[in-house]
């Protein structure tokens, strides 16, 4: 007897029938631009393998002005239907089904020859778009049709086409992006006319027997957007036009509301996508911060959808759901949503991955295979880079020592899990935890590694971490100081007024540590009343007419750099427009520009201006000092010629570079180093 018998459940769609009820959801991931088509069948496969009833690929472009950057893969020639007939044959032999998602970029096409509706410029892109006239339109309508053809052709089971999230389809929809007056405006039946003539086209170019995903946008989350009852009208008609299933979107690109960030509850979306649940009689999909066989299980029991996707679960773990088949869901490595590796890098041009599984997309590139030697290693430090250099290694067959002087696992994500909103990082720590009790290696807490207990090993790899750096501030020793790790690690109490000296992401995290007083990441309605969202069949687009509500701030707190310019610069780049957007709604001062001078009594003394001239005193209760790390490098340093002489030496981690508390790029280097011992 299955755990999931929801989620495990065969889905039957009259011509074909799914084999459970997931949906890997589409993810641009920049593998179909590099030209490695081997590298991305290896991508789809090994997730194919993992067991997943129903893949959906990255957007494809349907012709060159919808392509969301100049150069965005497509089926535009033979030579594309060849490479991907490669992908979907890879598939295929692993049991799998796929489907090209056919994605219109619209407004939002990173291009000077992008289109719309109307010629609105989106907030987030630099270019107006032309406004199509009627000849222009149909050629968008037929090149959709086209390219499912082509899909098809190249093996495809099926296609989604890409209603939602602000893109084309979505920009005709609505108000907010659609000014027309003619046929395909005014009106919602000519709003959306060009969704339906899409679904129309894409059917009759494909015939009935082949899967056809159209993605709604549920809850717009953007002024003037669309209606619940103008959502439920056009379902009804996409059904019509042919749709095999309805996938749902939450949340157009420009939206001000975080929809798949870690700070977002788990599932949080979902009872929208059950007020559409007998509205229409294909499958309902509910999507957005599933990540769990447990969450996915829950959201199908409980009627909100007749299908679950998720997506970047599937760049943590290819095996997530032949692990949860076979009673070891303890084995998934978990997404945290942190956004690091995968849309941060989607949005920086840069190829995807993830940070708790540095394989993601490096299928082909980083292959953990049986060392040929096995060889005693000694790992220093079970944080991050540490743990998964361990884990690492033992898979290959070395013999693993883990010290770690802590009496538990997990460094600095220690103090990460504590911050409201990044409760996923505790799903890492014990995933770490589960993976080492299942594993060969030898793990020592509490224990203080020395240069002499490592001289029997072969390799030694430090990864002792970093510690805060010393600021240097004149009254920095008095006892109302304070660094992040006694506040965070320690629990060292803090006063109603802070003043917070450094804003990276560690004042960040301290900053929103010490203004929750409960997090609402574990309380779903106090969320959405923090961000607005409110229920779209009482709010058009979803938007609360009030806006936001947060709670009050349980302190005063001011955050400072020294640098000009706009704090938390060096945030993530799709995620720190939420944490700026976090502490202004809760009151939280920023201050850019500053000079330390003294610590006293009286508060925190500063400098402000090009020169410091401008002089203030900012009264607190304590001062916290998030100014940065150095890395703990103290016993590499002691290790000396007595290590180097008989085994090898390395440091990873924040031992080798101490940029802020980088997990994703120390999980990266502790696996790569242990790929190659």
């Amino acid at each position: 007897m299955t755990c999931y018998p929801h989620l495990l459940a065969p889905l039957d769609l009259g011509f074909t029938t799914l084999k459970n009820r997931v949906l890997m959801g589409s993810m641009h991931t920049g593998l179909e631009e590099t030209g490695d088509w081997n590298r991305v069948a290896e991508f789809y496969a090994e997730r194919a393998r993992g067991g997943v009833g129903l893949m959906v690929t990255g957007g494809m472009a349907p012709n060159r002005e919808g392509g969301v950057f100049p150069g965005a893969a497509g089926l535009f020639t033979a030579e594309d239907i060849a490479n991907h007939r490669l992908v979907t044959e890879r598939v295929h032999e692993e049991g799998g089904r796929i489907a090209m998602q056919i994605l219109h970029a619209g407004r939002y096409a990173y291009s000077p020859e992008c289109v719309a509706p109307s010629a609105i410029r989106s907030p987030i892109s630099p270019f107006t778009p032309k406004e199509l006239d009627e000849a222009g339109i149909e050629k968008q309508i037929a090149d959709f049709a086209t390219a499912a053809a082509r899909a098809r052709e190249a093996g495809y089971d099926g296609v989604e086409v890409m209603g939602s999230e602000g893109y084309f389809i979505n920009q005709f929809l609505v108000t907010h992006t659609n000014r027309r007056t003619d046929r395909w405006g005014g009106s919602y039946e000519n709003r959306m006319r060009l969704a339906l003539e899409v679904l129309r086209r894409v059917r009759g170019a494909v015939g009935e027997d082949f899967i056809v995903i159209y993605r709604l946008s549920m809850i717009d989350l953007v002024p003037d957007g669309s209606t619940w009852d103008e959502v439920v009208q056009l379902a009804r008609e996409v059904e019509r036009a042919g749709a095999s299933i309805i996938n749902t979107g939450i949340g157009w690109h420009e939206a001000r509301i975080p929809t798949i960030a870690t700070s977002v509850p788990r599932a949080a979306f979902t009872w929208v996508t059950k007020k559409l649940m007998g509205q229409v009689g294909i499958p309902v999909v509910a999507s957005n911060r599933i990540n769990t066989p447990e969450v996915a299980e829950r959201v199908l029991a409980e009627g909100c959808a007749d299908m679950v996707s998720m997506a970047r679960p599937f760049l943590a773990d290819p095996e997530f759901v032949n692990k949860a088949a076979s009673g070891r869901a303890k084995e998934i490595a978990p997404c945290i949503a942190c956004n690091q590796a995968c849309l941060d890098h989607t949005f920086s041009g840069r190829i995807s991955s993830c940070l708790v599984n540095p394989r993601a997309c490096h299928e082909t590139e980083l292959v953990i295979a049986p060392a040929e030697t096995p060889k005693r290693i000694a790992v220093v430090g079970a944080g991050p880079a540490g743990l998964s250099a361990a884990l690492t290694a033992d898979t290959r067959g070395h013999a693993v020592t883990l010290f770690e002087r802590a009496d538990e696992i997990g460094g600095q994500l220690n103090m990460a899990r504590l911050i409201p909103g990044k409760e996923e990082f505790s799903g890492l720590v014990e995933w770490f935890r589960h993976m080492l009790e299942r594993s060969n290696i030898d793990l020592r807490l509490g224990i203080e590694a020395t240069a002499e207990a490592l001289t029997g090993f072969d390799a030694v790899i430090v990864a002792t971490g970093v510690r805060p750096r010393d600021p240097g501030i004149p009254g920095q020793e008095a006892p109302h100081v304070l660094s992040y790790v006694d506040v965070l690690r320690d629990g060292a109490p803090t006063g109603r007024t802070v003043a917070i000296i450094g804003a990276g992401g560690i004042g960040f995290d301290v900053a929103e540590f010490l203004v929750e007083e409960t997090s609402p990441t574990e309380n779903l309605q106090a969320w959405l009343e923090e961000w607005g969202v409110a229920d779209p069949q009482q709010a058009r687009g979803g938007l609360a007419p009030e806006g936001p509500q947060p709670a009050p701030p349980a302190r005063q707190v001011t955050l400072l750099q020294r640098r000009s310019g706009k704090l938390g610069r060096g945030l993530g780049k799709t995620t720190g427009w939420i944490h700026r957007a976090t502490l202004r709604m809760k009151g939280v001062q920023m201050i850019a520009g500053a000079t330390y001078e003294r610590i006293d009594a009286e508060g925190l003394h500063v400098g402000l201006g090009d020169g410091g001239e401008e002089r203030r005193t900012i009264a607190a209760d304590n001062v916290v000092l998030c100014a940065g790390q150095v890395s703990e490098r103290r016993l590499a340093e002691q290790l000396g010629q007595i290590i180097q002489e008989k085994a090898c030496v390395h440091l990873i981690g924040g031992a080798d570079e101490a940029a802020e508390l980088d997990a994703k790029r120390a999980i990266d280097q502790g696996m790569r180093l242990a790929a190659r011992i």
